[in-house]
């Protein structure tokens, strides 16, 4: 009888023994094992870039695709974090490091302010292509990181950053433990749906009418011509006591966006919100989603 060759595991999001071990000692930052991606998963990686990219050109904003090009990525293969931070770091300082998983909230905000990007490395199954629940490496690659290469946008994820240290200093000061908690969620939420709102479902005004930058977005290839195209989209102009005030769910198509008009814009919209957080302002919002679990409460209790 033939002898048959093992399946490689692979690296595929929610079936990876590398991650399942990792996770299982505790280790939530890891390196990227390159070899132990399979065939599948490099065909997934390209199946999906080719898809995305006539829709990038239509629809993404310039600085997005000015970032793919600058990061040299490869369609064809998972790209190594290594290469994509050679060609990153020179550009803003930011640079992909690679997790095992869940990154609990301050502790994904204070990368952002030191310039790292946590980054899932396995990747979506072949018949999942059109939508995961979970990110993974073609979401935080090639639709997050793209964006880190400009300027602009870099600094105001460093201030995001900065707003989840200040949040951390103004409830550490509310000596009651049950009004700590409660203000502690109340912001995490508002600080969770602008950055749904902006970072990963945002639009901004181009030359050309409306552009895509968030990175949900940017990594769909369903959504990001609905977002733009589709007449059961609702888009209004941001506004900071709106967008953290607005639940949203993650299962389906976003019927509500906001738009930005420019990074300068961003960059001003996370100074107010850290202002609002000092101010006391983001300690009583409206309830609904996202859920904060404990271990974000936790991370920012015990930075």
């Amino acid at each position: 009888m033939p002898i048959l060759e093992a399946v490689k595991p692979g690296l595929t999001t929610t079936e990876s023994p590398f991650i399942e071990q990792a996770r299982s000692e505790g280790r939530l930052y890891i390196h990227q094992p390159y070899e132990l991606y399979s065939e599948q998963n490099h065909e997934a990686w390209r199946t999906l870039y080719a898809r995305m990219v006539p829709k990038w050109e239509r629809y993404a904003n310039d600085q997005f695709r000015a970032g793919v090009s600058s990061l040299c990525l490869n369609a064809e293969r998972v790209p190594k974090l290594e290469d994509v931070n050679r060609f990153l770091r020179p550009l803003t300082g930011f640079q992909a490091k690679p997790v095992s998983g869940y990154v609990p909230a301050f502790v994904f905000f204070d990368c952002l302010r030191n310039r790292k990007f946590p980054t899932t490395i396995t990747i979506r199954r072949q018949d999942k292509l059109d939508y995961l629940p979970e990110p993974d490496i073609f979401h935080d690659i090639a639709g997050h990181v793209p964006m880190h290469t400009d300027r602009h946008f870099a600094d105001t994820l460093v201030r995001f950053g900065e707003c989840a240290h200040t949040a951390a200093d103004v409830v550490a000061g509310i000596r009651d433990h049950d009004e700590r908690i409660h203000a502690l969620t109340s912001i995490i939420k508002a600080m969770a749906r602008f950055f749904w709102f902006t970072v990963e479902f945002g639009l901004m005004r181009g030359t050309d009418g409306l552009k895509a930058y968030g990175s949900g977005l940017l990594s769909s290839h369903g959504e990001i011509s609905h977002s733009i195209e589709s007449p059961e989209v609702q888009r209004y102009p941001i506004q900071l006591e709106w967008a953290v005030n607005q639940s949203f769910e993650i299962d389906h198509y976003q019927p509500l966006l906001f738009v930005v008009d420019s990074f300068d814009h961003l960059f001003r919209l996370v100074d107010r919100l850290e202002s609002w957080v000092r101010a006391g302002r983001l300690n009583n919002i409206a309830p609904g989603e996202p859920a904060v679990n404990e271990a974000d409460l936790e991370s920012f209790l015990k930075r």
